[in-house]
């Protein structure tokens, strides 16, 4: 056992002896003091971990602060695209609107003897057999029941069946319970118009008793015969099939409606025409 001691302190003198003998060689070339060398033996690891920690801090600083310039910048690019697309649907409904206005004028250039009060669609309804417009328009601008609605460039809309202060009720031509007289433009051939939700064409109009002998041909134009709702002329539909009646005796012809029903956005009604 005591030998055993011996040579471990043995062997530990010689590593003690190694050791400073090897500082002092490391003293003598670098000019440095061997406490010197041994504080920063000591002290190197600690700032290498230190600048490490220092670093990492840096780094995760400068991902929080870009992260919060770019949170900032998606925000406001999101609020910029928001404006641009806001502007650009105002820009469109602005052209819709003079696009309109201008075909107005042709049609009152037209027919200078045409009163017309312009009124905005506010809200729609529909069922299998009707339909029907909300317009923000009503008795405070002279617009009473039974007065005809149209498009501007004189497509028939339907007709005013109920009409308030502010507002108006229009029906369609797409409504099954709303006749029109009617003329094939091309032919003179007479009818009666209606929408065909009952005949299981929705979207579409039907033209009945029309001559059995009559020629009717697709794409010809389908216009009013005049009435004292209705001036004449004004514009229903075109032709896209025809057929003959349940009983043989008749024909009838399918229209797609000229008023595009669905999307119209504006409407101007007839308040006051010459009937002669």
């Amino acid at each position: 056992m005591r030998h055993f001691f011996s040579n471990r302190i043995r062997a530990v003198l010689i590593v003690a002896v190694l050791i400073a003998g090897v500082l002092a060689v490391a003293s003598n070339l670098t000019k440095k003091s061997i406490p010197g060398m041994i504080v920063q033996g000591v002290l190197t690891p600690l700032r290498s971990g230190a600048n490490a920690l220092t670093e990492q801090a840096e780094q995760m600083y400068n991902y929080m602060f870009r992260y919060e310039a770019l949170q900032a910048e998606n925000e406001a690019l999101k609020k910029q695209i928001a404006e641009m697309r806001e502007a650009s649907l105002n820009a469109d409904s602005v052209s819709r609107e003079n696009d309109r206005l201008r075909d107005l004028l042709g049609l009152q250039a037209a027919h200078p003897d045409y009163v017309l009060v312009d009124g905005y669609v506010i809200s729609r309804s529909s069922t299998d057999w009707t339909s029907a417009l909300t317009v923000n328009k009503g008795t405070d601008a002279g617009i009473q029941v039974g007065m005809c609605a149209v498009t501007s460039v004189g497509e028939v809309v339907g007709v005013v069946t109920e009409s308030g202060s502010n507002y108006c009720v229009v029906k369609t031509v797409l409504d099954s319970s709303l006749e029109i007289s009617a003329t094939i433009a091309a032919s003179g051939y007479s009818g009666m118009v209606k929408g065909g939700y009952t005949s299981g064409l929705e979207g579409m109009l039907r033209m009945d008793y029309l001559p059995s002998s009559a020629i009717i041909r697709n794409r010809d134009q389908v216009v009013t015969a005049g009435s004292t709702v209705y001036p004449r002329n004004l514009i229903l539909g075109t032709i896209v099939d025809a057929g003959l009646g349940d009983t043989g005796v008749a024909k009838y012809a399918i229209l797609e409606p000229a008023a595009d029903i669905a999307n119209l956005e504006q409407v101007f009604i007839l308040t006051d025409y010459n009937q002669g």
